[in-house]
């Protein structure tokens, strides 16, 4: 018997087939991947290859529940004033906590949040500082300035960031104006490579407008609510084009841009109600069809500003006011509160995804690696 228990110890487990193992990681948070490129260099290989970081991304971002989705928050806290909370606990949990970010700009009272794409946040601390960063591998890479052509002084800067698919290169576009005595002299585009790291001037651009915080990424496009519509800009071709309102924004109504599953989408509101608009076929104003309406309760009257709007993948609404964050859930036309804690009020926030894309230049990262 002694000796039967002493070989079944020295038995060895098998080796699973190398496809098992695979559709095992793929599934696997960021965390536990990053842990896992200790075991071997095998594993270090497959976990760092660009195909296994395209796949668990797809995965990642279709995950019915969310887990791998969370919200960023910008507030007023001098030294931390990013927080980061799980945007599947704020939907399916009582109490959610925040937790402080390392803020890599220096900048942090004139911080913006550019935008998300493929679990990288670009990030602005004004005019002159830009940077790139995933902080679920705590990877980033700090942008260098853009040089204006005419003007060495840059008095306001609007940007977006996207993805230029076809290229596979990410980008971030610089409105940069220029003023003169209070005027306004002249207009800058300038357009940044992650593949090449450097700006380049564009000349084309559509005319002066205001530009309205945030940008928002999505068939291949940046788009920007402005004074004059819907504008935005291929990342592709670089070409700049205009999305036709829905109705409601002829109406005077306030609105904010955003994406709802696969759509471009428009949030109506005053201070009672907002108005969930989807354009069911991009770049047809007739498409514009009113989805929801979500009358506000009445002691979230006095946050008229509506930050940002965020859907989940079960097609449940996240609305962000100050510090109030609402859910409207359409299946049952009903309306609940995200009770976050370490949390005061919000002047900017981001859905973004966990994912293993490194902020890098192909050249950069092949000298480091994901750990």
């Amino acid at each position: 018997m002694a000796t039967s228990m002493q070989d079944s110890s020295r038995l060895s487990i098998p080796n699973l087939p190398p496809e098992l193992i695979n559709e095992i990681l793929l599934r696997l948070p960021v965390k536990s991947l990053l842990r896992l490129t200790c075991v071997s260099k095998s594993w270090l290989a497959l976990i760092s290859n660009h195909a296994f970081m395209k796949t668990h991304l797809r995965l990642s971002a279709n995950k019915e529940d969310n887990s791998h989705h969370k919200l960023m928050l910008r507030h007023n806290h001098p030294k931390y004033p990013l927080k980061g909370c799980s945007f599947g606990s704020l939907l399916y949990e009582s109490v959610t906590e925040a937790s402080d970010l390392d803020c890599l700009v220096k900048n942090g009272h004139s911080l913006r949040i550019v935008g998300s794409v493929n679990g990288l946040i670009c990030l602005s601390g004004g005019a002159n500082e830009l940077l790139l960063w995933n902080p679920a591998i705590g990877k980033y890479k700090k942008f260098p300035d853009y040089k204006p052509r005419l003007r060495s002084t840059i008095r306001c800067v609007t940007y977006g960031f996207g993805f230029d698919e076809f290229r596979d290169d990410y980008k971030v576009v610089g409105i940069f104006r220029f003023y003169e005595y209070d005027s306004l002299d002249h207009v800058e585009v300038g357009i940044y490579s992650l593949s090449s790291d450097s700006w380049r001037s564009k000349d084309a651009f559509p005319g002066e407008m205001r530009f309205v915080y945030p940008s928002k990424f999505l068939y291949g496009k940046v788009h920007w609510a402005t004074t004059a519509g819907i504008i935005s800009i291929d990342m592709a071709d670089e070409k700049w084009g205009k999305i036709e309102q829905p109705s409601c924004v002829e109406r005077g109504f306030t609105f904010k841009i955003g994406v709802l599953g696969n759509d471009l989408s428009v949030l109506c509101y005053d201070h009672t109600c907002a108005d969930v608009w989807v354009m069911k076929e991009y770049g047809v104003k007739e498409s514009w069809t009113r989805m929801y309406t979500i009358k506000f309760p009445i002691d979230v009257e006095r946050y008229v500003l509506v930050r940002s709007f965020f859907m989940s993948n079960k097609g449940e609404i996240l609305l962000v006011f100050g510090s109030t964050l609402m859910i409207y859930d359409p299946k049952g036309n009903s309306i609940k509160f995200a009770k976050v804690t370490n949390f005061g009020a919000c002047n900017g926030s981001e859905i973004y995804l966990e994912s293993l894309v490194c902020p890098m230049s192909k050249k950069e990262q092949n000298q480091s690696s994901i750990q």
